[in-house]
């Protein structure tokens, strides 16, 4: 069985198969679903589809391309969401740096980042952090904040063997998609190689970042099989045992915050 640990499938690509799709994951391959918030809007969603679905969990968050209309209150109601009983982390938070070239708002993304980080730090839960083209930020911020004191993973991992150690270090884990099935993703392919099968964790990014042979069309959940594979060849070990293992850090990381009770 596989923990699906990053998918968005409250996105509209989703709207007209929804409830069939979920239906038939749940009930295959995947015996659990984080859904990740991006933004306040579907933070909402994703909250609602965590109720609908027992093996489904939240995370709550907004995402550094979507802090735009990022206030005040949004802190505050972000900590709200996170007492909800299905949420199990804070994310996806982050820095993006790829598409946000301005340096104030750069600045604001620095801002957000940190305030979620300390609110998981507050409520006691995990972090998925979206980090692109910011590593040197990122990586401040999170001493800044003593992200050690805050598990967590580098969703996406998209940067050197070398930074992964620092994350590592920090005990945060490394989340692999269907890049790692590209063929020119020569980094991700030896961070693989090289990270401690127990410190990686299988995600899609669905509805995104489809793995070979379905680069380009709609992802979700049933092509993990595709990244597990891929996973198991780089380190010689069989598809099973990647699952097994990635299984059980993802409950490691997100599952025992459903059984404690918030305060």
């Amino acid at each position: 069985m596989i923990f699906e640990t990053h998918a968005h499938y409250d996105d509209a690509s989703f709207d007209n198969d929804r409830d069939l799709l979920m239906q038939n994951l749940l009930s295959d391959k995947i015996s659990a679903i984080l859904n990740v918030g991006a933004s306040i809007e579907s933070t909402k969603r994703t909250i609602a589809l965590a109720e609908k679905y027992d093996a489904v969990y939240a995370a709550v968050g907004v995402h550094p391309g979507e802090i735009g209309d990022w206030k005040e209150e949004s802190i505050h109601w972000l900590r709200e969401q996170a007492r909800h009983p299905k949420v199990v982390a804070i994310g996806e938070i982050g820095l993006d740096y790829h598409w946000e070239k301005d340096p104030v708002a750069q600045q604001k993304q620095r801002q957000c980042f940190a305030q979620q980080m300390e609110l998981a730090k507050e409520r006691r839960l995990p972090v998925i952090i979206h980090s692109r083209d910011a590593a040197e930020d990122t990586m401040q911020i999170m001493k800044s904040v003593h992200a050690d004191e805050i598990p967590g993973v580098v969703h996406c991992y998209s940067y050197s063997p070398e930074l992964a150690a620092e994350f590592l270090k920090m005990g945060y884990y490394i989340g692999v998609g269907g890049v790692v099935t590209f063929k020119n993703a020569k980094k991700l392919k030896e961070v693989v190689r090289q990270v401690p099968l127990e410190k990686i964790l299988l995600e899609t990014d669905a509805p995104y970042m489809a793995p070979e042979p379905f680069r380009g069309k709609r992802n979700d959940s049933s092509l993990l099989v595709y990244v597990a594979e891929a996973i198991a060849e780089l380190r010689g070990i069989s598809k099973e045992e990647v699952e097994r293992v990635t299984m059980e850090n993802a409950c490691r990381l997100f599952l025992p915050q459903t059984v404690k009770e918030v305060s």
